[in-house]
C-alpha cells in the first residue's frame, strides 16, 4: 500500500471537518465528515452526516463512487467509523465492504454500543489510525462528547454586561446593554441549541418569548425547547406559550435532575439565559461547560446583587476561584463577545449557596431552586467508552 504523506492526510482530515460542519448543529448525532483518498492521494469522494435517518458520512461518501473504485483507498473521517446497526448498517462494515485499505480518524467513538469500529476494521486486515489531529477533532465535537461523556447536556452560560460588570441599571433596566450585532449573535446560539433554560423568576419578571429571531425579526427555522426551572408554574398569559416549540416547566428546581431528563430525551446542548441566582446555581454546582460573556463599552454603576451576572458561588479566598480559559475573542460591533471554557485542572466544586425558592427579584431577572451536585467536566484527552451514547441514524 501506497504511504501517503502527512500533508495530505492533514489536509484530507481539515476537508473533513469542513464537510463535517455542513451538517446539523443540534440533535443526538454527532457532525461527521469523510474524504476517501486514492493511493496517490487524490480525492476520490467525500461525504458528511446530514442528520437522524440519513447515510453515514463514511456510506454518503461511497455512495459516489463505482463499485470496486475504493478497493485499495483511505478513508479519512472525523470520527471513529461506528460499529452498531441502527437504522443503517455499521460504517465499519461498510468501508471493509467496500475494500477500503487504510482508516485514519480523528477522535474515538465513546459509545459501547456505537464505538469498536476500529477493532473491528483491524480484525478485517484494514490499517488503522487513531487520534490523527485529535486537539482539532475534539475541538470540533466538543459538545457532543461532553455530554456523552457525562451524560447530560453541554451548558452554554451567556450574559452581557457593561465593561463595569453590571447587566442591568439599578431600577433593573437593562434593554439594551449590548447593540444589535451582538443581540443577534445571542438569536443564532439559540437557535444552534437544543433547548434553552430560564428560570421561573425569569418568566414572572420578563415574560420573554426565548425564541431564535434574524435581524429582520423573522423566526428562524430552528427554534430551541424553552425549559422553565422551578417548582412554580408559569402564568397562563405568558408568552412562552405561544413559543413554536411550545415550553417544558420542570417542576423542579434540581439541575442535576432537569439535565438529566432533558439528555433522556436527546437534549445534547443546553442555553443558560436566566437571572444572576440561576447562572450562580450552574456555577456553583461546576455544570457550565461554556461562558459567553457579551461587554458593552458602558459603565453603569450602581451596588444592586441584581445588577451582577452572578453573586454568591461559593469562592470564600481568592485560591477558590473559578478558573477559566479564553476560547475566543470577537468584536461584534462595539460589543466583544469572549467564550470562555473553565481551566483544564479546576479547583474542587463548592456546594451552592442557600436561595430562596422561585423568588422573582426586584431589579432585574432570577429564580432560585435547590443545587445540584457537582460535576466533573468531560476530559478532552480521556477516551472512555460510554453505555448512553446515541448516533440514532
Amino acid at each position: 500500500m501506497t504511504e501517503l504523506s502527512s500533508t495530505a492526510v492533514d489536509t484530507a482530515m481539515r476537508r473533513a471537518l469542513q464537510l463535517a460542519a455542513l451538517g446539523p448543529v443540534t440533535g443526538t448525532n454527532p457532525r461527521v465528515g469523510c474524504v476517501i483518498l486514492a493511493p496517490n492521494g487524490m480525492t476520490l469522494a467525500e461525504g458528511w452526516h446530514r442528520g437522524a435517518g440519513t447515510a453515514h458520512a463514511e456510506v454518503d461518501a461511497l455512495s459516489s463512487l463505482s463499485p470496486g473504485q475504493a478497493r485499495g483507498a483511505t478513508a479519512v473521517v472525523t470520527l471513529e467509523p461506528c460499529n452498531h446497526t441502527g437504522r443503517t448498517g455499521p460504517c465499519a462494515e461498510a468501508l471493509i465492504d467496500a475494500g477500503i485499505a487504510r482508516v485514519i480518524y480523528s477522535v474515538a467513538d465513546p459509545g459501547v454500543n456505537s464505538g469498536g469500529g476500529a477493532e473491528t476494521l483491524h480484525a478485517a486486515g484494514v490499517a488503522v489510525e487513531a487520534a490523527r489531529l485529535l486537539t482539532e477533532g475534539e475541538a470540533f465535537l466538543v459538545r457532543w462528547l461532553t455530554a456523552n461523556r457525562l451524560s447530560r447536556p453541554f451548558v452554554s452560560l451567556k450574559w452581557a454586561a457593561s465593561l463595569d460588570g453590571r447587566t442591568a441599571a439599578s431600577d433593573g433596566t437593562s434593554q439594551w446593554i449590548t447593540g444589535s450585532a451582538a443581540r443577534q449573535r445571542v438569536h443564532e446560539q439559540r437557535a444552534a441549541s437544543d433547548a434553552i433554560l430560564v428560570g421561573t423568576g425569569t418568566v414572572i419578571a420578563d415574560n420573554p418569548s426565548l425564541t431564535a429571531r434574524g435581524d429582520g425579526d423573522e423566526l428562524l427555522g430552528a427554534q430551541p425547547l424553552p425549559v422553565v426551572i422551578g417548582e412554580r408554574g408559569i402564568p397562563t398569559d405568558a408568552r412562552l406559550h405561544g413559543h413554536p416549540r411550545g415550553v417544558r416547566e420542570t417542576g423542579t428546581r434540581d439541575l442535576t435532575v432537569v439535565l438529566t431528563e432533558l439528555f433522556a430525551e436527546g437534549i445534547r446542548s443546553v442555553y443558560v439565559e436566566g437571572g444572576p441566582t440561576l447562572a450562580s446555581a450552574f456555577v456553583a454546582a461546576g455544570l457550565v461547560d461554556e461562558y459567553l460573556v457579551y461587554l458593552a463599552p458602558v459603565l453603569i454603576g450602581g451596588a444592586g446583587p441584581r445588577q451582577l451576572a452572578i453573586g454568591d458561588i461559593g469562592v470564600a479566598t481568592i485560591g477558590d476561584a473559578r478558573r477559566l480559559q479564553i476560547e475566543a475573542v470577537e468584536m461584534l460591533g462595539a460589543d466583544l463577545l469572549l467564550t470562555a471554557r473553565p481551566a483544564a485542572t479546576p479547583p474542587p466544586v463548592s456546594p451552592a449557596p442557600a436561595v430562596a425558592a422561585d423568588s422573582p427579584p426586584a431589579t432585574g431577572p432570577a429564580t432560585g431552586f435547590d443545587p445540584a451536585p457537582a460535576s466533573a467536566s468531560a476530559s478532552a484527552s480521556t477516551h472512555e467508552r460510554t453505555p448512553n451514547v446515541h448516533r440514532n441514524y
